[in-house]
């Protein structure tokens, strides 16, 4: 239940206090009830703050009720008007009848009855129900209009070729009236982005739009949000558009761009209007400090389709994981002809960036598995240039984003190198074990430096070199005490090791026993299993 805002007019205290009194016990929690002891105090509080419905008394000081009535009913006339009820003395009635041309709904004599009182708040309540409803209608009806209106000139502008006698039949359609501006006017094309990459929905244009139109004033003849979700705004003049961005000003709307077209002499203009300021905010993608932008600042008559460069990126992905960052950096710069913005068809740059991603960015993950998720994140971003304010910005993180790659695929492979050598370090210890190896000897056998060895090898095994070559020599001793009857200084010359004592020393630092014990152990547990 929506509360509803009561206003009580008298200048006898007690009737004032009464009449609250009894409403509240009848109508609890049903009004928000404030009380004025005359017409212009009554006029105070209700400018300050609307009510639904206003009882008021005829004859007070200062000013009298037909009087609160007049002035209330002077407001402007969106503002929706309260219900009066009057109260009146039998011989004060004449005052009430001269009050229905204000459009009281009721009177009440004095002194006030409480079922009279009731009944009159309730017939006020249904009078506020009906007008309620009669608003919404209209309002709804209203708004089902201006939809069929807008979509009929949205449908109209977007047409690629314009019909023969068409213009006269939108115009009547649209009933825009494009006489009240001052002509030659202009069309504009807006969008927002936030600096996350992120466009305004529809909801949110909403107060975007009141805002603009409010500070362009009445030169606007029609605004809507176009296919696209863009903000379109019909009337007004090149010098309004660009006072409107300088009062739009400030951090929170740096993401605004403008497309301003070239004058509209007439009416059968707007289409190509539409179009050219259409096309300058497309453009202002390449020009990163400008929000506003003029069609004719864009028609560069050497602009052109040029060829894809499919050779050049081809390079491009090669390149990542070397030590060419340097010609890397010239190479993206001259598939994306940076030297000649802003001159460059957008379209060419949408399809370099486009093929990038999926030729060489697409294809490094393919073959090297999944980055970090930081690369990952700005992998996604830089997937279309729509994720960005200007194509400075795609540019400045597809090129960090080619870094990262780079360093990515070439850790990759300097890991796959690493382990390829390592492993055959392993490989020929393995082999060559009974010899008298040292992490000289396999280094050099392998062609890796004896310092970076070291750490790859205890970084590849989890061990040292010099641990690794002992456990490697002890198993392959096990093994040998297990299945032959050998003397111990034989066991021990055939591992590798200097005697027979320093191989006792060894197994029994890793084993625990000693090379003898280990041998009747093994030995005990054969027998018994027998």
């Amino acid at each position: 239940m929506t509360i509803k805002k009561l206003l009580i007019v008298d200048d006898e205290k007690n009737i004032r206090i009464g009449l609250k009194t009894m409403i509240e016990r009848e109508f609890p929690d049903h009004y928000h009830i404030r009380l004025a002891i005359h017409g212009e105090d009554a006029l105070a509080q209700y400018e300050s703050e609307q009510a639904d419905i206003v009882i008021t008394d005829i004859r007070m000081p200062m000013m009298d009720g037909i009087e609160l009535i007049k002035q209330v009913m002077k407001q402007p006339e969106e503002e929706r008007k309260p219900v009066f009820i009057i109260l009146s003395g039998y011989d004060e009635f004449t005052y009430a009848k001269a009050a229905i041309e204000y459009q009281v709904r009721d009177y009440i004599l004095k002194p006030i009855r409480r079922d009279e009182l009731f009944e009159s708040l309730r017939k006020s309540e249904s009078i506020l129900q009906a007008q309620a409803e009669l608003a919404r209608k209209t309002a709804e009806g209203d708004k089902y209009r201006e939809q069929i209106r807008m979509s009929r000139l949205k449908e109209w502008l977007s047409q690629d070729e314009q019909m023969h006698g068409q213009v006269e039949e939108v115009r009547r359609d649209l009933d825009i009236p494009f006489e009240s501006i001052t002509l030659p006017c202009h069309v504009a094309v807006l969008s927002y982005k936030a600096e996350n990459g992120e466009a305004l929905n529809r909801d949110e244009l909403g107060p975007l739009a009141r805002n603009l139109l409010g500070q362009l004033g009445g030169t606007v003849a029609a605004s809507f949000v176009d296919s696209a979700g863009r903000l379109v705004l019909i009337g007004g003049r090149a010098a309004q558009f660009h006072e409107l961005l300088r009062l739009t000003g400030g951090k929170e709307l740096e993401g605004l761009r403008l497309g301003l077209s070239a004058e509209a002499a007439k009416f059968e203009d707007l289409r190509s209007c539409y179009k050219q300021a259409e096309e300058a905010l497309h453009y202002s993608f390449l020009y990163p400090g400008s929000r506003l932008l003029q069609y004719q600042d864009i028609r560069a008559p050497q602009r052109r389709m040029h060829p894809m460069p499919d050779e050049d990126i081809r390079k491009l992905g090669n390149m990542l994981g070397t030590e060419r960052e340097k010609e890397l950096q010239a190479l993206l710069k001259a598939i994306f002809r940076i030297e000649e913005l802003p001159d460059v068809d957008i379209e060419y740059l949408r399809q370099v960036g486009k093929r990038i991603n999926e030729q060489v960015l697409d294809e490094v993950f393919r073959l090297y598995g999944e980055a970090s998720i930081d690369v990952l994140k700005l992998y996604r971003r830089v997937g279309s240039m729509d994720n960005f304010r200007s194509f400075h910005d795609y540019y400045r993180s597809l090129e960090h984003l080619l870094y990262s790659v780079n360093e990515y695929v070439r850790g990759i492979r300097s890991a796959y190198n690493e382990h390829a050598e390592i492993s055959a370090a392993v490989a020929y210890m393995e082999t060559n074990y009974a010899r008298p190896l040292n992490m000289a000897v396999v280094s050099n056998y392998v062609g890796l430096n004896y310092s970076y060895f070291s750490e790859a090898f205890k970084a590849h095994t989890g061990e040292s070199f010099v641990l690794y070559l002992k456990k490697l020599r002890i198993r392959k001793g096990k093994a040998m005490l297990e299945n032959t009857s050998d003397k111990m200084q034989d066991i021990g010359s055939a591992l590798g090791f200097e005697s027979s004592k320093q191989f006792t020393r060894v197994f029994k630092e890793l084993e625990g026993i000693s090379p003898q014990e280990y041998r009747l152990k093994v030995r005990a547990a054969a027998s018994l299993s027998e």
